[in-house]
C-alpha cells in the first residue's frame, strides 16, 4: 500500500530532481535484479525527490508485463523511506489498466501513463483512455504527452475534472504555447514535469513556466553533478547553468544525436563508464560504439574532476 496520497506524492516529485533509472540486464538480455537493487539502493544516497521505476529511461518498452511488476516491486523494496516510486504504465487501454493495478499491488506510490502503443487516436479517444486507467486505480497517475498522445489544454482540463487522482502532466513534446495554455487553464491543479530527452536543456526556460521539475537520466550516472544543476535552475543562476551546458550537457547531447535510441542507450554506456555497468540495452535499441563510449567517458571525467573540485 502507497506510503503517499496522490496529491501528496504529487507535492512531493514538484520539489526536487526525478530520478529515473535504467534497468539492469544481463549479457544474454535478461533481467538483473540484483545488479538493480543495488543500484537503486546506491541512487538513493543522492537526494531524488521520487524515482520512476521502468520508464522511459528504464526500457519499459522493452520489458514483459511480468517484468515491469518485477522491476517496480524492486524499485519499492530499495529505495529511501520518504521518495515515491512511480511505476509505468501503457500501451492499450486493457493492458494500461492491468499495468495499473499490478503496480499499486507491487507497493507503487504512483504511476506514469506512457502514450498508447501504435495506434493514433483522438483527443476524444485519449481522454477516454486516461479515465479508464485513472478509475482502475486508488494512485496518482502522471500523464505522458508525446508520441502519439499529445493532449490538448481542453483535453487535459477534461481529465482533471472527471479524475481526482490525475495529478500530474509531463511534457515530452517542447511546444511552448501548448504548455503556456496547459499551465494557464490548470493552475496549480497539477503538477507539471519537464519530459523531453536530456531535460536539462530545456529545465530553465520550463521553469518560467511553472516546471519545477524534469526526469533526469544523466542523474543514472553523474548524479552530484545532476543536482548541482537542478540547485542552479531552481536559483535561477543563469550563469552556472550556461557553464554546465556547454561543458557538459551539449557535448553530451552531441553524442546522444548521432542515432536513434541513443536517448537511452547513452544513458547505460555512461553507467559503464563510472564503473556501476548496467549491461546492454535491448533490441531494437542500439549501444555506442567504442569510439562514442570513449568521448563519453571522457566528458563524464573533465565533469567528475570540477565536481570534486567544487566540493
Amino acid at each position: 500500500m502507497s506510503q503517499f496520497t496522490p496529491r501528496e506524492a504529487a507535492d512531493q516529485l514538484a520539489g526536487g530532481l526525478l530520478s529515473f533509472p535504467v534497468t539492469h540486464f544481463r549479457d544474454d538480455l535478461s533481467f538483473d535484479e540484483k545488479a538493480y537493487r543495488e543500484n537503486v539502493a546506491w541512487l538513493g544516497q543522492f537526494g531524488a525527490a521520487g524515482l520512476f521505476a521502468a520508464g522511459g529511461t528504464g526500457e519499459f518498452f522493452s520489458l514483459t508485463p511480468d517484468e515491469v511488476s518485477t522491476v517496480v516491486a524492486a524499485a519499492v523494496a530499495e529505495s529511501p523511506d520518504g521518495v515515491p516510486v512511480i511505476a509505468p504504465t501503457g500501451y492499450g487501454t486493457a493492458t494500461a489498466v492491468e499495468l495499473a493495478r499490478a503496480a499499486e499491488r507491487a507497493g507503487a506510490d504512483g504511476l506514469l501513463l506512457l502514450p498508447p502503443y501504435l495506434t493514433e487516436a483522438s483527443q476524444d479517444g485519449l481522454v477516454e483512455h486516461v479515465k479508464a486507467v485513472c478509475a482502475a486505480t486508488s494512485l496518482g497517475v502522471i500523464i505522458y504527452s508525446r508520441a502519439n498522445a499529445v493532449y490538448t489544454d481542453e483535453s487535459v482540463a477534461r481529465m482533471a475534472e472527471a479524475c481526482p487522482n490525475l495529478v500530474g502532466f509531463k511534457d515530452g513534446v517542447g511546444d511552448i504555447e501548448r504548455m503556456t495554455r496547459i499551465h494557464t487553464r490548470l493552475g496549480d491543479r497539477l503538477t507539471y514535469i519537464g519530459g523531453l530527452p536530456t531535460a536539462e536543456t530545456f529545465a530553465l526556460p520550463y521553469l518560467e513556466m511553472g516546471v519545477t521539475t524534469y526526469s533526469s537520466a544523466m542523474y543514472n550516472f553523474v548524479p552530484e553533478f545532476a543536482q548541482r544543476f537542478y540547485s542552479a535552475v531552481r536559483a535561477h543562476d543563469r550563469a552556472t547553468v550556461d557553464r554546465l551546458l556547454a561543458d557538459f550537457v551539449l557535448p553530451y547531447c552531441d553524442i546522444r544525436n548521432r542515432k536513434a535510441g541513443y536517448a537511452v542507450s547513452i544513458v547505460k554506456a555512461g553507467m559503464r563508464a563510472i564503473g556501476r555497468p548496467a549491461g546492454p540495452v535491448r533490441p531494437p535499441l542500439t549501444d555506442l560504439t567504442g569510439d562514442e563510449l570513449t568521448q563519453l567517458d571522457e566528458l563524464i571525467s573533465r565533469i567528475s574532476a570540477g565536481t570534486k573540485e567544487s566540493a
